[in-house]
């Protein structure tokens, strides 16, 4: 089955991206270009829509044909995320209702069955209050979603980080997890619409939507690790905390240092600029390839690292 979803998602989000890219261009939707802008051509931010598309058309299909999936009560709070994030790629809207709507989608996924109710030993604490089980997973998801933002800046970041981090998910699970049919529709998604983010002319960008919908995303798989349904294979075992830090190294580091750069500066840390540790690295390289190329390998020098750290002790 994650074969024929692989080929079939491939197949489905070629087509896909370019008649929504059509679409938004029929539409006058395009990227402005402005001071902080990285491109200078013609751009759509349609990638978030395109993907959502191909997951939800693929659901549908195996849905209507009696096979489930994975739970698609998932898809009420990604829609959410993503049509907010589409009026905010649209229209401009304040980060504040961002806010608001990130948290509500945050409270949906909790009512869904997902919670953080268990720190596994961090400052030893390990079970949670229902109440602080709760408070700390919106504060998870909703951070997790604005990291994967945040470092939506240059052409491929967020896509190859979140590519990473799938594959990270699901080579460590011990057996296949529930999310491997929405993983195995993804990362072939994801990887097309990296062809069509890195093109010099009409370009594609992930948008609001999809690093609302990414980082959605994300924040599910992060949830679900720390539960106690996640096992890490015996061989790769390591705390469940750190295991998380090492698959999503450069979005913490990243959200962590411009939150606080931006509050030393009595800036609004939803504030957009500039800054981020990948405009500083693009402003070296004057690549976007070669600086989303060192970031990734970053990170995955740093999956490597904990897991030598672990297996020598």
């Amino acid at each position: 089955m994650a074969n024929n979803l692989v080929i079939i998602s491939f197949c489905l989000s070629i087509p896909i991206l370019i008649i929504t890219q059509r679409l938004f261009l029929k539409m006058n939707y395009t990227d402005k270009i402005i001071s902080r802008s990285s491109h200078k051509t013609i751009a759509t931010r349609s990638g978030g829509v395109s993907i959502f598309l191909i997951l939800f058309l693929i659901s549908s299909y195996f849905y209507l044909d009696g096979k489930t999936l994975f739970d698609y009560s998932f898809i009420v709070p990604l829609s959410l995320l993503i049509l907010i994030g589409l009026y905010d790629d649209i229209n401009n809207i304040d980060y504040k209702l961002k806010f608001i709507f990130q948290i509500i989608a945050a409270k949906i996924i909790i009512d869904n069955g997902l919670i953080i109710d268990n720190l596994h030993g961090v400052i030893g604490i390990y079970e949670l209050s229902r109440l602080a089980a709760q408070l700390l997973t919106i504060f998870i998801i909703v951070a997790i979603i604005n990291s994967i933002n945040f470092i939506d800046g240059i052409d491929g970041l967020a896509l190859s980080i979140i590519i990473v981090f799938i594959l990270s998910f699901e080579f460590f699970s011990m057996s296949i997890t529930p999310f491997r049919s929405i993983s195995s529709i993804l990362i072939p998604s994801l990887i097309a619409l990296s062809f069509f983010n890195f093109k010099k002319e009409k370009k594609i960008f992930l948008g609001d939507s999809g690093s609302h919908l990414l980082g959605g995303i994300a924040s599910i798989y992060v949830v679900y690790v720390l539960s106690n349904d996640y096992i890490i294979k015996p061989e790769y075992d390591l705390h469940k905390v750190l295991f998380i830090i090492s698959i999503l190294t450069y979005p913490i580091i990243d959200i962590i240092r411009i939150f606080f750069k931006r509050l030393l500066n009595n800036k609004s840390p939803f504030e957009a600029d500039k800054n981020h540790i990948h405009h500083l690295i693009l402003s070296k390289t004057k690549s976007h390839f070669k600086t989303t190329f060192f970031i990734i390998l970053f990170n995955i020098i740093i999956i490597f690292t904990f897991q030598l750290i672990q297996n020598f002790q």
